[in-house]
């Protein structure tokens, strides 16, 4: 008994080591609003709604990136606000890409991430690939019907065949449009394998690449990096992940980054998603280092600001549900700016999940 107890307060010492805990308003904070849970059995255009991993905002129409490759689409909608709160979410038109197109048939249209370019009206997409069937992670550029545009260039690293060797399920997720708006940052979820190991539950250095991708050039132009947390519960069925599912640029060089993290065998209750401050104007650019592990370089700083644990029992479902997608909305009758997150609920496939719309009240100090 003695063991077991001793075993288990190691192991509680080590998650607390391994996870950020405190909360640091000094620069900006997050106030929960509101969320509203849609039906589990919505049809649009003939498709079930659900995987929901991305969403972005422009000009009153929300658009909404589906993670099934084998149906490759985009929700618009709309998301109408009553003061502080989310009148309804409406989900009015979907947006197929034509799998028959030859980028897709290269690249699996796994789609994690989206924004949608005013200057241009277009949008332009993340998308993970299957790292174990060969196909590479991309960013595209696509109009607003769904037609493939252009791609852009990755380096070489997060190539499929790349000698880095990039994790499948864990490359391309998060896309934020640049502040000066002359680019993308784009996230990985996971670290590349001979960069950093996967985080554990005891710390770990699993740093990943976030870069910058040029609007003209179409190619990356710089980068930093970004230190994951570790997982947050010891899992019962020994699997667990953390990773980063969304960023957003708020002002030069400080990003929102969105972590979530996911334990077996918790049913529902297995996600801890949190939010963070990040300043990444003193980090490195990393974008010529192959091999970080090898390399000498200063991360980006982070500070926790939103621990989603703290208002789950103000939500429907009292669940904090796996949350993917996050934008800024229009700005709230105090001018401050809102923040809508959506979670992706697989169709279901590993538990009851549900797709969640939560509204935030973002106010930068």
């Amino acid at each position: 008994m003695k063991k077991l107890l001793l075993l288990l307060v190691t192991l509680t010492t080590l998650i607390s080591c391994a996870t950020t805990k405190k909360i640091d308003e000094s620069n900006l904070k997050l106030r929960y609003l509101d969320d509203v849970v849609i039906p589990q059995n919505l049809e649009i255009g003939g498709t079930k709604v659900g995987g929901l991993s991305g969403i972005d905002y422009h000009e009153g129409n929300y658009y909404l990136v589906c993670d099934q490759p084998s149906n490759p689409r985009i929700y618009k909608g709309e998301i109408p606000l009553i003061n502080r709160s989310i009148d309804t979410v409406l989900l009015t038109e979907v947006i197929k890409l034509n799998k028959e197109e030859d980028f897709y048939k290269k690249h699996t249209p796994d789609l994690e991430g989206i924004r949608f370019d005013a200057e241009s009206g277009t949008m332009v997409v993340s998308a993970e690939g299957s790292i174990q069937n060969s196909k590479d992670p991309s960013v595209f550029q696509i109009s607003t019907e769904g037609e493939f545009i252009s791609a852009y260039k990755i380096p070489k690293y997060f190539e499929a065949s790349g000698e880095q060797k990039p994790r499948n399920n864990g490359v391309f997720e998060g896309i934020a449009e640049s502040f000066d708006k002359s680019g993308y940052w784009v996230a990985m979820e996971l670290p590349l394998e001979k960069d950093g190991p996967k985080p554990k539950i005891y710390p770990t250095n699993s740093p990943i690449r976030i870069t910058k991708f040029n609007k003209e050039s179409q190619s990356a132009e710089s980068q930093f990096t970004y230190k994951l947390d570790g997982i947050s519960k010891l899992p019962i069925n020994w699997f667990a992940v953390n990773g980063v599912t969304e960023i957003l640029e708020y002002a030069e060089d400080r990003l929102l980054v969105l972590e979530r993290a996911y334990s077996a065998g918790y049913g529902s209750n297995g996600n801890t998603v949190k939010i963070f401050d990040v300043d990444a104007s003193k980090a490195t650019n990393t974008l010529e280092m192959e091999n970080l592990s090898k390399n000498n370089y200063q991360k980006a700083e982070k500070r926790l600001v939103f621990d989603f644990k703290s208002v789950k029992k103000f939500l429907t479902k009292k669940t904090i549900d796996n949350i993917e997608g996050m934008t800024f909305g229009p700005d709230l009758p105090n001018g401050k700016k809102s923040l809508i997150l959506v979670s992706d609920d697989n169709f279901s496939s590993f538990s009851e999940q549900i797709t969640q719309f939560i509204l935030l009240e973002l106010e930068i100090n």
